[in-house]
């Protein structure tokens, strides 16, 4: 178990390491067994301008399988990105996680309102 966390940290810290040498906004990610959430962060401010999650209302009394309600969650969070008229770039930061399942529907949920990473 001690290993497995290591490994998980040394993975996030590897993919958060690229992504600070550039000058971006941050959208990341993070999944537990039963949520996901994801954050939109300015690291140059230190600020954490939006965010979204399967813990809200409208989510949580959802019965559709995790994959769409990450993709909803995207859907919502690209949703905020617009309202807010956020023009520059932004990385993904998927931490630890594999490019695949649930991470990849909230891509693909906020890719669908337009907002390119």
């Amino acid at each position: 178990m001690k290993d497995n966390n290591i490994r998980k940290s040394r993975r996030a810290k590897r993919i958060r390491s690229k992504l600070r040498t550039k000058q971006n906004l941050r959208l990341s990610l993070f999944r537990s067994n039963n949520h996901i959430y994801a954050q939109l962060i300015d690291d140059e401010k230190g600020k954490t301008l939006l965010s979204a999650s399967s813990i809200e209302k409208s989510f949580r009394q959802s019965k559709e399988s995790p994959k769409k309600i990450a993709f909803q969650v995207g859907e919502k969070i690209g949703d905020h990105i617009k309202e807010k008229k956020i023009n520059t770039k932004i990385c993904l930061d998927r931490g630890c996680y594999l490019y695949h399942g649930r991470i990849r529907e909230l891509a693909m949920g906020v890719r669908s309102k337009g907002i390119k990473f």
